[in-house]
């Protein structure tokens, strides 16, 4: 079988896309998944993702890790989505479409830059040393020193595969402070087993934690991440945070076909 797919990535974290309007894809094929996301043996991607027919949006997202499962909420991968949503000419400047988690809203500039509605987020567990929260996918956020040269895979792991987060785990993010509204963060995804460069949802949990533990007042949060730069925005409202949106680019790398 012969496979068109598309290349695309948003600040480094790598998605590998495929319209499967015409329900071609085999969906419950684990092992082709994770074949395709992997580096070494296929194309190599954090994810691969399936544009799909929907009978009220522009769009069904599909999302599956790198390891082949379907998975939670990827932002980085929504975003990267409405841009091959434009480039297969479904929208133009706005797109709306159902993922696993609900309803999006995005829009996307002439030069890429997509700005996608996240989940919104009622629930922010304060811990002693980390924050807990959901955006679509579980995460766990914490304040390190010396963040260049922290030990994100290992210590990532050991956390996400802890008694804290049980059999599910966690995405892990850790972070520091840059200035009052900037923040750096490094991040562990479940699903990828590893360090990314930039995870969506991940500088979505760090900018409503900051804000909620008064580490900034601002609700316009700029995150540096090891692929580059992403802005978050939001309100909040009787403590629930809503009209959350995660800003950045969204760039095709290349278009190819794979035999499988």
């Amino acid at each position: 079988m012969s496979l068109i797919f598309y290349k695309y990535q948003g600040t480094g974290n790598d998605f590998v896309m495929i319209d499967n309007r015409q329900s071609t894809f085999p969906k419950n094929n684990t092992k082709l998944v994770a074949k395709l996301c992997d580096r070494k043996f296929g194309i190599g991607a954090d994810g691969l993702i399936l544009l799909e027919n929907h009978d009220k949006y522009d769009f069904k997202m599909v999302y599956y890790n790198a390891d082949g499962n379907e998975s939670s909420m990827c932002g980085n991968g929504g975003r990267c989505l409405v841009a091959f949503a434009k480039q297969l000419d479904i929208v133009k400047d706005e797109a709306t479409f159902e993922a696993i988690d609900g309803y999006h809203y995005a829009t996307i500039s002439s030069d890429n830059i997509v700005s996608l509605q996240m989940k919104d987020v009622s629930n922010v567990t304060l811990n002693e040393g980390y924050i807990f929260l959901d955006t679509g996918s579980p995460h766990h956020v914490e304040l390190v020193e010396n963040l260049e040269n922290f030990d994100v895979k290992n210590i990532g792991a050991k956390i996400r595969y802890s008694d804290l987060y049980g059999k599910e785990g966690s995405n892990i993010n850790f972070v520091k402070q840059i200035d009052s509204d900037k923040f750096a963060v490094r991040t562990y995804e479940r699903g990828v087993e590893d360090e990314t460069l930039s995870c969506g949802t991940g500088v979505t949990a760090v900018a409503i934690g900051m804000y909620k533990t008064q580490k900034t007042n601002s609700n316009n949060v700029k995150l540096q991440v090891e692929g580059g730069d992403l802005e978050v925005r939001f309100k909040e409202e009787n403590g629930k945070f809503i009209s959350v949106f995660l800003i950045g680019p969204a760039i095709l790398v290349f278009k190819g076909t794979i035999e499988v």
